[in-house]
């Protein structure tokens, strides 16, 4: 699996983090509690979906997914997520151009 290159923010961050000189934000058991269930309500998997996609695609999104180090199935349920959330940002594709996407 590819590691991951961090930049300078992150790599700050787990330098900090190795030398012991992060604390919690969190100031009660009850704000602690809230978060957990949040964690676990967003990412508990308990429904199958079966979808069919181009064999281009597919292939795109494995190589994506390879990229990050993610198995493509959890790139794809990411994007689901953040789609639905409302915090999946659309940049125009680099592959497809007008005349691909225009409807008839």
């Amino acid at each position: 699996m590819k590691k991951a290159k961090l930049d300078t923010y992150e790599q700050d961050m787990l330098e900090a983090f190795d030398q012991d000189k992060m604390t919690s934000v969190i100031t009660s058991t009850d704000q602690l509690q809230k978060y957990r269930t949040a964690a676990h309500d967003t990412f508990i998997k308990d429904r199958r979906v079966n979808i069919r996609l181009s064999t281009p695609d597919l292939m795109d999104i494995q190589e994506k997914a390879a990229e990050e180090g993610l198995p493509y199935q959890t790139l794809i349920a990411s994007i689901l997520h953040k789609y639905v959330s409302g915090k999946l940002v659309e940049r125009p594709s680099r592959r497809l151009t007008a005349q691909s996407t225009r409807t008839s």
